[in-house]
């Protein structure tokens, strides 16, 4: 029984380096996509805002489908 039970740990600890090294890679992205959004406010607001609008909605979307998942 013990085997079995190292071999969880290992496989959740393992798991949860990865998703350490998934949030830490995300976080990063997340800075690039904020650089992009504020060159694209500054040089072209109106049509920056129109594509924000665009993935909203596609966000809610996507939101309410994982509602009907979860």
């Amino acid at each position: 029984m013990e085997v079995g039970y190292n071999k969880k740990m290992k496989k959740k600890i393992k798991f949860n380096k990865i998703i350490k090294k998934i949030e830490n890679t995300r976080t990063k992205n997340n800075i690039n996509w904020m650089n992009i959004l504020r060159i694209a406010m500054k040089y072209s607001p109106q049509e920056t805002k129109k594509a924000l609008k665009k993935i909203n909605n596609q966000d809610q979307k996507i939101s309410k489908l994982l509602k009907k998942i979860t």
